[in-house]
């Protein structure tokens, strides 16, 4: 069964801006929560768990690329640190101009 966000994440109001990826639990530095984006030829499509990170200039994920096909590109999202129960996760933006 396709699940959009890990079982640790879901999507509440956030005081950054609209909709935003919080914590359901704590979560340890260093884990993979899944892929954010994938680039197809030119065009960069967001999945589910990419459209609800919200933007921070002292983020606590970071987006990693990942060399998948020749012509594709992916993007994971890893945590910098220890993510407590309740906190939002935010990545700093590289794709958009904000």
């Amino acid at each position: 069964m396709y699940k959009p966000l890990p079982e640790s994440l879901t999507i509440k109001q956030s005081k950054v801006n609209g909709l935003g990826l919080f914590a359901k639990e704590v979560i340890a530095q260093g884990t993979n929560l899944g892929i954010t984006h994938i680039k197809i030829e030119e065009e960069i499509l967001r999945t589910p768990l990419g459209g609800f990170i919200n933007h921070s200039n002292t983020p606590n994920v970071v987006k990693v690329e990942l060399h998948d096909e020749k012509y594709t590109k992916k993007w994971s999202l890893v945590t910098l640190n220890n993510i407590n129960k309740g906190e939002e996760l935010t990545v700093r933006y590289t794709f958009y101009n904000i």
